[in-house]
């Protein structure tokens, strides 16, 4: 018996569309990090890109649970002396709602090239809008 590896030619594609309104990010950001990575194809070789295409929408809606909105800090740097700046969940989702679910998956993918490219799959958008309609994306839902 042999084992089985997918190569990237042999790869189909879809795009999926998930609501965000009303859903916990943290176990959001896990499911969609498995797709991206492509954990939920039964040909699923982790050294290659087999993960597909997710557009989020609704990103400003996202529910955090505890006191996770005030208390919940996120950190960044410029490079330059004095630079180091944080910002509660809260302030970060009033400035830029898509870059908390952004930053929530890109942590739990691989932080590699691999991972970098499949980040790329991800789209995310602050309103229920969103310009991949010609992709035709499925829409994915859970309980």
């Amino acid at each position: 018996m042999k084992t089985y590896i997918a190569k990237d030619g042999e790869v189909t594609e879809k795009w999926f569309v998930v609501d965000a309104e009303g859903k916990t990010l943290g176990r959001l950001a896990t499911r969609v990090a498995d797709i991206l990575r492509g954990k939920t194809k039964p040909q699923y070789t982790p050294h290659v890109d087999l993960g597909d295409h997710v557009v989020i929408i609704n990103a400003e809606k996202i529910k955090v649970t505890g006191k996770k909105e005030t208390q919940k800090l996120y950190s960044r740097h410029s490079g330059f002396p004095h630079g180091f700046r944080q910002e509660t969940l809260k302030s970060l989702r009033d400035r830029r709602p898509t870059a908390i679910i952004e930053r929530a998956v890109k942590g739990m993918l691989p932080h590699t090239k691999l991972g970098a490219r499949q980040f790329t799959k991800l789209k995310v958008y602050a309103g229920a809008e969103h310009p991949h309609a010609a992709q035709t994306p499925e829409a994915l839902t859970w309980a």
